[in-house]
This record gives structure tokens, C-alpha cells and sequence, in this order.
């Protein structure tokens, strides 16, 4: 059986992370996702981002747990929140490959200017 594939899309919002992630032959998770109710609404909440995050891992540890294809597209602006994911593709033995997008699309979810200048500012290649 072919080793599971974990692809890890990072840059700031409205680099095209989503839109890659959707090209991808995997099962497409973001953290953003948690945030979408039964409608399809975003709302988001700041205060459950930790909870939103652990939702995104777990998804994904279940998902190469049987073998399946993951693309995980989040910011990831510090190198320390790609760790976990390293770990999941040690731990289930997945092929992991790390991508970045640096285009200019406009961000889908209206984050304000200055998260943005912080994002861009605080950004770990």
C-alpha cells in the first residue's frame, strides 16, 4: 500500500492557501473549517481558535490513520505550529511535504489590515 501524503499549505490570509488545498487529490482541512455551522456561515471566534486548531489535528490524525491523503492549509506564521503536524506524519509514517503561498488574492475572511501587518511582521520562513 503507498505511504499516506500530509501537505502542509502556509502563508497570510489571501495568499491562495485554499485554493491549492482544493487541487489536491487529499482530504482538505483547515482550521477555519471548525468555524462553519450547519448553513454554511462562517462565524468566527477568536476565543475558540485553540479548540478550532485541536479539531484540525485531530481530523487529520484520524484521516492518515487509515491511509488517506491529508492537505492541512492554515497560516502557520510561526515554524513551532507545524510541529504537531510533523509529528503526525512520523507517527502514521506519511510522506509530508510543506508548501507557501505568497500571492495577493484578498482574504476571504476579512481579516483586518493590521492582523495582517502583525502576520507579515511575525512571519517565519
Amino acid at each position: 500500500m503507498p505511504k499516506a501524503k500530509l501537505i502542509l499549505i502556509r502563508g497570510l490570509p489571501g495568499s491562495g492557501k485554499s485554493t491549492l488545498a482544493k487541487t489536491l487529490d487529499a482530504v482538505h482541512l483547515e482550521a477555519d473549517m471548525f468555524f462553519i455551522n450547519e448553513n454554511g456561515d462562517y462565524l468566527f471566534d477568536p476565543t475558540r481558535l485553540k479548540e478550532a486548531h485541536a479539531w484540525c489535528q485531530k481530523q487529520c490524525a484520524e484521516h492518515l490513520s487509515k491511509g488517506e491523503n491529508v492537505v492541512v492549509a492554515n497560516t502557520f506564521i510561526k515554524q513551532w505550529e507545524l510541529d504537531v503536524y510533523r509529528e503526525l506524519a512520523k507517527k502514521y509514517q506519511a510522506a509530508l511535504s510543506i508548501r507557501t503561498c505568497v500571492g495577493h488574492y484578498g482574504n476571504l475572511h476579512q481579516v483586518p489590515a493590521k492582523t495582517l501587518a502583525k502576520m507579515k511582521r511575525t512571519w517565519q520562513p
